[in-house]
């Protein structure tokens, strides 16, 4: 079963973080990624730049608008995202715990529904 973990936690501003916590962040986030990897389990894993670089498209009475502003600010904007495919929730949830982002923020499991492979969309087995 495949699931993302949504990584959801504040951004910082210009120079809020020492640069070691930075680098012991992408430590930490390295060591993650590598776990997974090892496990058999990393579909994929990917960090976001900061909201401020969101492009966003809504339809708004019947068109489509193209807005280049920051979303409406959150105390825990996504972040980051990492899809996995292990055999069930239990396991997704102690990858999430892993996540060292789970220690300053949050990380949603969501459960896959369907994904496109090899040209067409696929029912993902259910999470039940």
């Amino acid at each position: 079963m495949r699931y993302t973990l949504l990584l959801h936690f504040p951004e910082p501003t210009d120079g809020a973080l020492d640069p070691a916590e930075v680098a012991a962040a992408m430590a930490a986030f390295d060591d993650y990624a590598s776990a997974l990897d090892r496990a058999g389990a990393l579909v994929s894993a990917e960090m976001l730049q900061p909201t401020a670089e969101t492009t966003t498209v809504v339809s708004v009475g019947g068109d489509l608008v193209v807005s280049t502003s920051p979303p409406s600010p959150s105390d825990d904007p996504l972040a980051g995202s990492v899809v996995i495919d292990v055999p069930d929730l239990a396991t997704a949830i102690e990858w999430a715990e892993r996540a060292p982002s789970a220690a300053w923020g949050r990380v949603e499991i969501r459960p896959s529904a369907v994904r496109y492979v090899d040209g067409a969309w696929r029912a993902e087995a259910s999470a039940g």
